[in-house]
């Protein structure tokens, strides 16, 4: 699905990495003002929507630093809601560090009852990082689009990742969008947004 390239380095990875990166820079815009403003997704503001993608960042790094996920999450902390920006500024920075370990031992990822290959799971992690910074920089009225590489990357491997079949209810139908649009545009169109 992202194979390594020929320096060894893996795809998905890669696509995490820069999926955090522009994340950070969504992320860096919100004020405690904007946490009760609107995001794309449906029925969430800002603070639901942050919450949700810091525990998806926990999710990812407990599989990429621990090579397992548990089953239920541990219980939320207090800084989640007093401060939800921040926890996820700082879960996107342990994310990426762990992404830049050299040691990462764990080539499958454990989930209940389930494998994932590394690869495999950092790819679905940079789909949700990605979508989600898209979205908190909507909420915030900055409307910067995913960086062009990275938003191509994860349009080869959405149709694998949110197929068809199993949308509802974590993805609305796809928007149509315009054949020039770019990757930005028909990736989050492709989940649902409305870009």
């Amino acid at each position: 699905m992202t194979p390594g390239t020929s320096d060894g380095t893996d795809g998905g990875i890669r696509l995490l990495e820069s999926a955090i990166g522009y994340a950070l820079a969504a992320a860096a815009a919100v004020t405690p003002d904007f946490l009760s403003r609107p995001t794309p997704c449906r029925d969430w503001d800002l603070r639901m929507l942050l919450r949700h993608a810091g525990e998806s960042l926990c999710a990812i790094h407990e599989g990429i630093d621990a090579g397992c996920i548990a089953r239920y999450p541990s219980r939320e902390d207090a800084g989640v809601a007093s401060d939800p920006a921040r926890v996820f500024r700082e879960r996107a920075g342990l994310l990426r560090d762990a992404c830049a370990s050299p040691g990462r031992p764990h080539e499958v990822i454990h989930i209940a009852d389930a494998l994932l290959t590394r690869s495999v799971m950092a790819s679905a992690g940079a789909l949700e990082i990605a979508v989600h910074g898209w979205d908190v920089s909507r909420a915030c009225g900055h409307c910067q689009p995913i960086p062009r590489a990275l938003a191509a990357g994860l349009l080869a491997i959405a149709p694998l990742l949110v197929p068809c079949r199993d949308r509802p209810p974590l993805f609305a139908e796809p928007v149509s969008v315009p054949p020039e649009a770019d990757p930005s545009d028909r990736l989050a169109a492709f989940l649902g947004r409305n870009p």
